[in-house]
């Protein structure tokens, strides 16, 4: 496979690795398919596998296969058995940890809709969307925007996993949701591309997987999190309950994102992808708890403990990703793992953009 005409789609280049498994399956993606070395995944045991860099980016690698590919990497390692093999044993310690750090949601009485409330009410992550919307300067946006064009260069590709595995209510739920997603159609609506001209704005790379060796264990964690979801069948509840805990705390935190650019001198352009999330998901919120996870568990009611599952885990890991980013501002430092080097495009100039103070330690509030 050459290199694509146009970055932007993908597929993405190989990343560098980040312990011996990740580089042993880098090392093989650069030959024809083969058996990889019997024992290979006895390496992947970490004391935290959520944010453990070897065994996380070791998914993200073999995830990767099922959606665009990898720029130079022969397809045919998509099924490719050992391979397989590899990646459920790396499963296996992300699944445990997921089960550690949420335990078992209960299912009301009341139904999945008001449990999922329930998990929503509860969380309490630390304040980020607040902290970029108040105190962040500019630099450390552009990193907020780095960490997430990992998923937003793809948005809604994970859920969309759970359409032909669904029949009815929840199905035709889940098909106007990711209608709006994928813009009903239109190139120029397609939230991704929305997100691509807010990179563009803030000066970074807009190309498919382009910052992936910026982003940390963590942040590929919660991309991994939707492909374990969505690349298995028995995971349809917690894919589906992941998307509506997605939904049911979006639009707040897209109004705040949107509202720190525009404090830090962006124009609509830029603020555009988070403007449309806010009016978007108040309604899919409804859409998701009630018409989707509820229809899946008339259904299929014993699907109700993964439904809230995945949207326990969802927020959970979204809490470590959070907290990282902040502690990370607060001790002076990146949250990056390499700064990404800007590509300022001609429309706009940083350099003309107001002087922002650093900011305070974020409040826990």
């Amino acid at each position: 496979m050459s290199e694509p005409a146009d970055r932007r789609y993908g597929p993405a280049t190989l990343p560098r690795s980040r312990g011996p498994v990740s580089a042993a399956v880098l090392d093989a993606f650069r030959r024809p398919p083969h058996d990889l070395p019997a024992g290979l995944g006895a390496d992947l045991d970490p004391v935290d596998a959520i944010t453990d860099e070897d065994l996380q980016l070791t998914l993200f690698l073999c995830y990767e296969l099922h959606y665009r590919g990898w720029c130079g990497v022969d397809e045919a390692w998509e099924w490719q058995p050992t391979l397989l093999a590899l990646r459920a044993e790396a499963e296996r310690p992300f699944e445990a940890a997921l089960r550690r750090l949420v335990g078992a949601p209960r299912v009301p009485a009341a139904g999945v809709a008001a449990g999922l409330a329930e998990v929503v009410a509860a969380d309490d992550g630390p304040p980020l969307a607040a902290t970029l919307q108040r105190r962040a300067d500019l630099s450390q946006f552009r990193e907020f925007v780095t960490h997430r064009s990992v998923y937003h260069l793809r948005e809604a590709d994970p859920h969309s996993w759970a359409l032909p595995r669904l029949g009815g209510p929840a199905k035709a739920a889940l098909v106007e949701i990711q209608t709006d997603e994928y813009g009903n159609g239109r190139l120029d609506r397609m939230h991704a591309e929305l997100f691509r001209s807010t990179l563009e704005r803030l000066g970074l790379d807009t190309a498919y997987g382009a910052h992936l060796d910026a982003a940390p264990a963590v942040t590929l964690a919660t991309n991994n999190l939707m492909s374990l979801f969505g690349l298995h069948r028995r995971w349809r509840g917690a894919l589906l309950g992941h998307l509506a805990a997605f939904e049911m705390t979006s639009s707040l935190p897209n109004r705040r994102y949107g509202n720190g650019l525009r404090r830090l001198g962006l124009d609509e352009v830029a603020t555009r992808f988070y403007d449309e999330h806010v009016e978007a998901d108040a309604v899919h919120e409804q859409i998701a708890a009630h018409d989707m996870c509820g229809g899946l568990i008339r259904v299929e009611p014993a699907l109700a403990p993964d439904v809230l599952f995945g949207a326990a885990a969802g927020l959970a890991v979204d809490r470590l990703f959070a907290g990282h980013l902040l502690d990370s501002w607060a001790a002076g430092r990146s949250s990056l793992r390499s700064p990404a080097p800007p590509t300022v495009p001609p429309t706009v100039s940083l350099t003309a953009l107001p002087a922002v103070a650093p900011p305070a330690p974020p409040a826990l509030v």
